[in-house]
């Protein structure tokens, strides 16, 4: 993991070569390079999950992840993009450990810089042609990365409409996490695999591959939210929200006929409370909810980790996506 993010780091710089002025010290805060002022950051986060899955999948096809170094800029850039989004559309005044951008500069400046990372997130992908890749291939790719960022747009549309609805099935759940998580993590998979030669037989198969791990992963993190992991260590911030999560859905599909009246009561209200959201994690708890989710996380890893087992990969070149495996059941620290 060190090398590919050492590397994608890299790659990153690269892509703000020559970029300079307001809005690309937005997009640099954002990244975590940067503070408000502009000044250089000693500590800058490490890139998501997301991106990772492209040389790990280069590097499981051919031995080497170099060649997918634009496609995992290119899925960082626009996973990026969705986060600053997201933070306006739930007004979280915090991303990680200070001010989320929208925060600083406020929403209409953040909704600028999100599309500009969106942007940097094509022109990234486009940069596989400096490698060699055929222009043929890297339409392709680009391709492939403006329809996952349309399907987590639909995913994230999804979820923003169960908010309001009591009446969600695990099913919708599962279409909605495969969409919003499922297909950036696929594309990166499966762009990687492009990247490193593959065939299209190839490429779809580490494409499925990769949805599951990143259903996989956006389980675990509805999961810890449970406990206020994912939001500010106290309260459960997605059930605070009205947020369907996997383990709620499970609950509500096996719960008491009196527990499931406690529940409608509570999403009844207009906005729910601390008290509200512990009671809603205690009944999720009593019913098994959280060991379901678990459960169904861990039979998507299986499953993808199948998938690999398959493809009659070396054992040292699985061993990227082995341990990204691991980490999509890893809690946020």
């Amino acid at each position: 993991m060190e090398s590919y993010r050492a590397a994608l780091e890299g790659e990153l710089k690269e892509c703000f070569a020559g970029r300079e002025g307001f809005l690309y010290n937005l997009l640099r805060y954002h990244l975590g390079w940067v503070d408000q002022q502009g000044q250089p950051e000693s500590a800058p986060p490490r890139p998501s999950f997301h991106s990772l899955l492209a040389p790990a999948s280069a590097e499981a096809v051919v031995g080497e992840y170099a060649p997918a170094l634009p496609v995992a800029a290119a899925v960082e850039l626009i996973y990026n993009f969705s986060l600053v989004h997201g933070d306006v559309q739930a007004g979280r005044g915090e991303a990680g450990a200070r001010p989320s951008l929208w925060w600083v500069w406020g929403p209409s400046q953040a909704i600028n810089a999100g599309d500009g990372l969106h942007a940097l997130g094509r022109a990234a992908m486009m940069r596989l042609g400096e490698l060699g890749v055929a222009a043929d291939r890297v339409l392709t790719a680009v391709a492939m990365l403006d329809q996952s960022c349309l399907s987590m747009c639909e995913g994230q549309y999804m979820d923003l409409g169960f908010q309001d609805r009591l009446l969600v099935t695990i099913a919708d759940y599962n279409d909605m996490i495969s969409r919003k998580a499922g297909a950036l993590t696929g594309c990166a998979a499966a762009a990687g695999a492009l990247a490193a030669g593959a065939a299209e037989p190839t490429q779809g198969r580490f494409r499925d591959l990769g949805s599951k791990l990143g259903m996989a992963w956006q389980i675990t993190r509805d999961i810890a939210d449970l406990g206020g992991q994912a939001g500010d260590g106290l309260t459960a911030s997605n059930v605070l929200n009205k947020k369907k999560s996997l383990p709620l859905l499970y609950a509500l599909e096996h719960c008491s006929t009196a527990a499931k009246r406690e529940l409608g009561a509570i999403y009844m209200k207009r906005v729910l409370e601390p008290p509200d959201v512990a009671r809603i994690v205690g009944i999720i708890e009593e019913t098994d909810g959280r060991a379901y989710a678990e459960g169904k996380a861990r039979e998507l890893v299986e499953q993808a980790l199948a998938i690999l087992d398959a493809a009659s990969i070396p054992a040292e070149r699985q061993e990227g996506l082995q341990a990204l495996a691991r980490q999509s059941l890893t809690a946020p620290a």
